[in-house]
């Protein structure tokens, strides 16, 4: 059987902003880090890297 898969992190590809996936909360949030990137521009239409590339089926 087939596995569906979900992504558990991402990254936006203009500022830079990083989230992960949390599975408690059933939402995305930023990463417990001292790095600024993991902010990010809270203003920036987040363009995700997650994209056609991206496989959910294993």
């Amino acid at each position: 059987m087939a596995e569906l898969r979900k992504p558990d992190e991402r990254e936006c590809e203009r500022c830079g902003r990083t989230e992960v996936w949390d599975d408690d909360q059933d939402t995305w949030r930023v990463p417990d880090q001292d790095d600024a990137t993991a902010i990010g521009d809270v203003h920036c239409v987040h363009e995700w890297d997650i994209d056609g590339s991206f496989r959910p089926i294993e």
